[in-house]
């Protein structure tokens, strides 16, 4: 029947056509929520701009007041390009060295075409983790962009259209998992507003949370849980979009988890301070005599059993020290055997003594190590471990006069991005700051060549 195969197959052609063409827009919509397009703004308010307009390959990357044309309309991509006239933004001779300029070039798939825009307004290489930088911090019209190390500063901050719409780049993945101390204690203590808006940072790790003596929760053992200053801080961070980690312990003052005579009681106190400031998650540093009593361990892990259980979701964070081969497993093994799983092991991977050595490296050593003693007293596997697991280092010149450099900061992050650690913090924001003079006795800076805010800078391009 010739005549009725016609007819069929007119109408199955039509029903491809049709299927085709709603595939096609569904491929489209799908596209265009996938990224965004419009202006780049960086220093001085100006655009990120094409020189002369060209779609030529090697055309130069500049800053230039923004004028609405095609020159300055890019297309964040959810495939990691930011895309002009056509072309992709380029890193020249597909180099990762400081100076390295910005270009346009044909779209090739390479990882020197590939970028992040970070919550810190960062627009950092993928290939170089360098970030796209104002050439001498000028803001004249045609100055170039180049790959820089990224120090937090204003030649280095742009603000993106974003692949899910807006130009709020897209927050971290975790941003619980960056929160470095800030401690009220003395150091002339930054506002916690001033370091936010300079990093994009939203959490800190508050300490610390001592014993008045009694079982009995005080800030620093001394100032009152609420009403003083770590209750205004608390306040800031939270009007500014960001929330507060209390950590309970630290090296110096008397511990609750010594002070209070049972695990109950000791649930109690940490319950007081977790219903203070409807938190969601804590941290407990235990170092010094408690961590080496084990009395003291068992009642801290039951304790935070009892804390687990009666507050559902709460984060739990366990900081200990470490060699550079890794933490003693003492705690971490009698958690495991009583049935504890918390949310990160986090080790200080500082302190080990002896200068001139490269403190990136030994992060990376001892927190192998932990990974490995995760994988022994948890039957982890390696991701399971990895994820479990976390970093607390000291920026610039440790106790014993190791230095912690921005360039060892790198390191950690770049392990931390590689592995989905689940914390990366590190004593302390009040220190990220350069020094005026001679490294100080009061820890208001870090003793080595740095921006301010540059190691927070640094952790907070961390995605999780």
């Amino acid at each position: 029947m010739p005549g009725r195969s016609l007819v069929h197959s007119t109408a199955l052609r039509a029903t491809l056509t049709t299927a085709v063409l709603a595939l096609s827009a569904s491929a489209l919509s799908a596209s265009s929520a996938a990224a965004a397009t419009g202006t780049i703004t960086g220093l001085g308010g100006k655009c990120l701009d094409v020189a002369g307009a060209s779609s030529a390959n090697g055309t130069a990357v500049q800053l230039y007041d923004c004028n609405g044309t095609a020159a300055q309309q890019w297309t964040v991509g959810s495939d990691g390009t930011i895309r002009a006239l056509g072309k992709c933004l380029d890193v020249t001779g597909n180099s990762t060295a400081n100076g390295a300029r910005l270009q346009l070039w044909d779209c090739a798939g390479g990882a020197n075409q590939k970028w992040t825009v970070s919550a810190a307004r960062d627009l950092v290489g993928t290939q170089s983790n360098k970030c796209a930088d104002v050439v001498g911090s000028a803001s004249a019209n045609g100055t170039p962009v180049q790959i820089w190390t990224c120090t937090g500063a204003t030649n280095q901050k742009w603000t993106a259209p974003a692949a899910g719409g807006g130009t709020t780049p897209p927050p971290t993945s975790a941003p619980m998992a960056v929160a470095p101390y800030l401690y009220n204690g003395w150091g002339n203590p930054p506002s916690p507003a001033t370091v936010m808006n300079a990093t994009g940072v939203k959490w800190f790790t508050l300490a610390f949370v001592l014993s008045n003596g009694y079982c009995n929760p005080q800030w620093d053992g001394g100032r009152a849980l609420t009403g003083g200053v770590d209750q205004t801080t608390v306040n800031t961070v939270r009007a500014n979009g960001g929330d507060v980690i209390p950590s309970f312990g630290g090296y110096s003052g008397n511990k609750l988890e010594s002070s209070c005579s049972t695990a109950g009681e000791l649930a109690a106190a940490y319950q007081k301070v977790i219903n203070a400031y409807a938190l969601k998650a804590i941290d407990i540093d235990i170092e010094a005599d408690a961590y080496s009593n084990g009395t003291v361990q068992q009642r801290t892990v039951d304790a935070l059993k009892t804390v687990k259980a009666n507050n559902p979701g709460i984060k739990v964070y366990v900081t200990i020290g470490t060699g550079q081969s890794g933490p003693d497993t003492s705690l971490i093994n009698r958690a495991a055997s009583s049935g504890l799983t918390v949310d990160g092991w986090t080790i200080m991977p500082f302190d080990f003594g002896g200068a001139g050595q490269n403190m990136g490296t030994l992060t990376v050593q001892a927190a192998e190590g932990l990974k490995t003693a995760l994988k022994n007293a948890y039957g982890y596997t390696d991701d399971q471990a990895y994820r479990g697991m976390g970093i607390s280092s000291m920026n610039g010149i440790t106790d014993v006069n190791e230095t912690v450099t921005p360039a060892n900061f790198e390191t950690i992050l770049s392990y931390a991005q590689q592995h989905h650690l689940a914390r990366l913090t590190f004593w302390s924001v009040n220190r990220d700051r350069p020094c005026a003079g001679s490294y100080p006795n009061d820890d208001t800076c870090s003793g080595v060549a740095q921006t301010a805010w540059q190691f927070t800078s640094i952790l907070a391009r961390y995605t999780g």
